[in-house]
């Protein structure tokens, strides 16, 4: 009994040994299954072992989505290769693997470092809204904006946990995300 106490006690100092502890720890991710801009499937767990950075766009956006694209390029351009970009769709009805390629490839998003994904309607809309805790609206949009999503760009560690939320739009807040995610990687 003993030494299970000290086995528990020793896996519980390591654990928060190698966390940052100043970078919260939120909410682990729920399982996904979708498809990329290469038409390959991913998985969260293909990217455990990873860390990375997520977003949830559209490529007919005429708001918000195309700066937060460009953001995310700089952070390609900025992060360590290790660290991966992950963007989810939130038309996949439009957004299919051809279309998510045209608009990677016309960003500079270098395949292997930056995924975008699409799949099932109801499973990306979940994914969003309880995996990610972002709000998410398709039916009170407007004409240049018809899917009203979060401009929040969301740092997941090498578990899966969501370790911090941080504006996709503002200089001092995506300084602050790159800090925070090459502390974690």
């Amino acid at each position: 009994m003993k030494r299970v106490v000290w086995i528990s006690l020793f896996a519980g100092l390591w654990a928060a040994c190698h966390r940052s502890p100043d970078i919260p720890s939120y909410y682990p991710l729920p399982e996904f299954s979708l498809t990329d801009q290469t038409g390959k499937a991913v998985t969260l767990h293909d990217l455990t072992g990873k860390v990375w950075v997520a977003d949830f766009i559209f490529t007919s956006c005429g708001g918000t989505c195309p700066l937060m694209t460009q953001e995310m390029r700089k952070l390609q351009d900025a992060l360590p290769p290790e660290i991966r970009l992950v963007s989810f769709t939130v038309d996949p009805t439009r957004d299919t693997p051809r279309v998510l390629a045209a608009y990677a490839q016309e960003h500079g998003a270098t395949n292997e470092r930056w995924l975008f994904l699409t799949g099932d309607e109801q499973a990306l809309y979940d994914l969003c809204v309880k995996g990610f805790k972002l709000p998410l609206d398709t039916e009170n949009g407007t004409p240049a904006e018809p899917i009203t999503h979060s401009s929040r760009f969301v740092l997941v560690d090498k578990q899966g946990e969501i370790r911090g939320y941080y504006s996709g739009t503002e200089e001092d807040e995506l300084k602050r995300l790159a800090m925070d995610a090459k502390r974690l990687s």
